[in-house]
């Protein structure tokens, strides 16, 4: 992909984040603090072009950090369709990677684990987790910990949105490197600029 495509297509999925993800709202989040904007990136992650676009950018974006790994995977269910995007790509690029998904808990039957397609990876490999918003960290750093109980080295985590209160620092704490397609103040503005957009139509 060209840096011009790239940047095309970044561009395209922030004005999708904002337009249909985003809402200017006072909401609780999963850690109990009060915000004044919500962030459904799965409206995003599970639409058609959303989808398309979040595997494409995702993976250039790793592809510019030099990593390698063996393996994508992360915390079901907000990982779950990243994880797809991630790994059709990166095969329409050439690379197969294995994929696996988190559980929040251990299944009661069968393998009884908590991670679903650990199948064939060796122990200590290298893993990339993704995530579609990055708030406090504490899914990816329950993920984190079930993946290292599990013999693989997760080396770093890649998020669509971070909204940049303490997830990052709480990762890097942990020894992950974070990667962030967007922040929260890119996602508000380009919203700013819709609906501005929308007004100035309708005059």
């Amino acid at each position: 992909m060209s840096g011009n495509d790239f940047a095309k297509d970044r561009a395209e999925l922030l004005t999708l984040v904002a337009g249909i993800a985003y809402e200017r709202r006072r909401v609780v989040l999963r850690s109990g603090r009060v915000a004044d904007f919500y962030m459904d990136c799965r409206r995003v992650t599970l639409h058609p072009r959303g989808s398309a676009l979040c595997g494409r950018v995702f993976w250039q974006v790793f592809k510019d950090a030099g990593l390698t790994i063996e393996a994508v995977g992360g915390p079901t269910m907000g990982a779950d369709p990243l994880v797809t995007a991630f790994q059709i790509t990166a095969h329409q690029d050439g690379v197969d990677l294995p994929a696996f998904l988190v559980r929040k808990q251990a299944k009661d039957h069968g393998t009884a684990s908590r991670i679903e397609g650990r199948f064939g990876l060796r122990q200590g490999a290298d893993v990339l987790l993704l995530e579609d918003v990055l708030t406090t960290g504490g899914s990816l750093l329950e993920a984190r910990e079930a993946v290292v109980e599990d013999s693989l080295n997760p080396v770093a985590c890649m998020v669509l949105v971070d909204r940049c209160e303490g997830g990052r620092e709480n990762m890097e704490a942990a020894g992950l490197r974070v990667m962030s397609i967007f922040t929260a103040s890119e996602v508000a503005a380009e919203w700013d600029r819709i609906n501005q957009e929308r007004v100035n139509l309708s005059r």
